[in-house]
């Protein structure tokens, strides 16, 4: 059950990453300064990062077991 819930929360996650850099371009062309907002994507990026890294620990130890 865990593994599923990491694998949904990646493609959540990952769907907010592609609305955020939408966001950014936008307001880029506006003009706005973005780099708060360029922060938040990299937090954003790390955080997805773990949650691979989770996942794929997970995996390999279901594996493992069987």
């Amino acid at each position: 059950m865990r593994l599923d819930w990491l694998r949904s929360e990646i493609a959540r996650m990952r769907g907010q990453l592609r609305a955020q850099e939408r966001e950014i371009r936008m307001l880029q062309r506006a003009g706005v300064p973005t780099a708060s907002a360029e922060l938040l994507l990299v937090r954003m990026r790390a955080k997805v990062d773990d949650l691979c890294r989770q996942r794929d620990a997970l995996r390999k130890a279901e594996s493992e077991v069987r």
